[in-house]
C-alpha cells in the first residue's frame, strides 16, 4: 500500500471514530466519551486509536471539531444556498429543525448537550464550546443584520433580540423533544419563527403562509 493509500485510510479511520464520538457524547456526554468504548463499537484496536489522540481531552476537542463540521454541512451550508435576507434567515431555522427531527443523532443535538454539561467546568472543553457559541450567536445576528439591509426587515429591529429568539426556539426544540412528544416541539419553533419574521417583514409573501 501506498503512503497516500495509509494516509487516507488513517483518514477515513479518524472520521468514523469522530463520527461515532458525536452521536455517543449526544447520549452520554463528551465526559463520557472513552477511546476502549470507541475501539470497541467500530471493531477497531484501541492503540491505533492513540496515533490519533494521546488524551480523553483531546479526544474531546475533535469531537467537538468534528460536530461542528456536520453542523456546516447539515444546516449553515444548505442555509446559504437559500437568497440572503429573510428566506436565508428561515432556511437556516428550519434546516436545524429538520436535522433534529430526521434523528441523525440518537441524543438530539451535540452542542445542546455538551454546553449544558460544560457551562460550570472551567477549562479547555468549555473554552472551545463558549468559542463556537459565541460563533453561531454571530452568524445568527450577521444574517438578521443582512436581511436589515436587503429592506426585508424594518431598519429599526433589535438584530441581537431577534438572534436570541431564534435561537432560544432553536434550542427549545432540541431539549423538549428529547423529553416530550417530539411533532409539537418541533411545528412551535418552526410556526414560532415563521410567525415573528411575516409579522417584520414588509413583504411577508417572500415566507411561506404556514406549515
Amino acid at each position: 500500500m501506498t503512503l497516500d493509500g495509509r494516509v487516507a485510510r488513517g483518514d477515513r479511520t479518524r472520521t468514523a471514530v469522530l463520527d461515532a464520538a458525536v452521536a455517543l457524547a449526544t447520549e452520554a456526554g463528551l465526559d463520557g466519551l472513552s477511546l476502549g468504548q470507541l475501539a470497541d463499537q467500530l471493531g477497531v484496536s484501541k492503540s491505533g486509536l492513540f496515533a490519533h489522540w494521546r488524551s480523553k481531552e483531546a479526544l474531546q476537542l475533535a469531537t467537538i471539531d468534528r460536530a461542528l463540521e456536520q453542523w456546516q454541512e447539515r444546516i449553515a451550508a444548505p442555509a446559504l444556498r437559500a437568497p440572503r435576507g429573510v428566506r436565508r434567515l428561515w432556511a437556516l431555522h428550519t434546516a436545524r429543525i429538520d436535522f433534529y427531527a430526521a434523528r441523525v443523532l440518537p441524543g438530539g443535538c451535540f452542542f445542546a448537550t455538551t454546553e449544558f454539561e460544560y457551562n460550570a467546568r472551567p477549562g479547555p472543553v468549555r473554552d472551545r464550546l463558549a468559542e463556537l457559541f459565541d460563533r453561531w450567536t454571530a452568524f445568527l445576528e450577521q444574517l438578521v443584520a443582512e436581511a436589515v439591509a436587503a429592506g426585508e426587515l424594518p431598519a429599526d429591529t433589535d438584530v441581537r433580540q431577534l438572534a436570541y429568539e431564534i435561537e432560544a426556539l432553536g434550542l427549545t426544540a432540541a431539549m423538549r423533544s428529547r423529553l416530550l412528544d417530539p411533532e409539537p416541539a418541533y411545528r412551535h419553533a418552526r410556526q414560532g419563527v415563521l410567525d415573528r419574521l411575516r409579522a417584520l417583514c414588509p413583504d411577508p409573501t417572500l415566507l411561506p403562509e404556514g406549515l
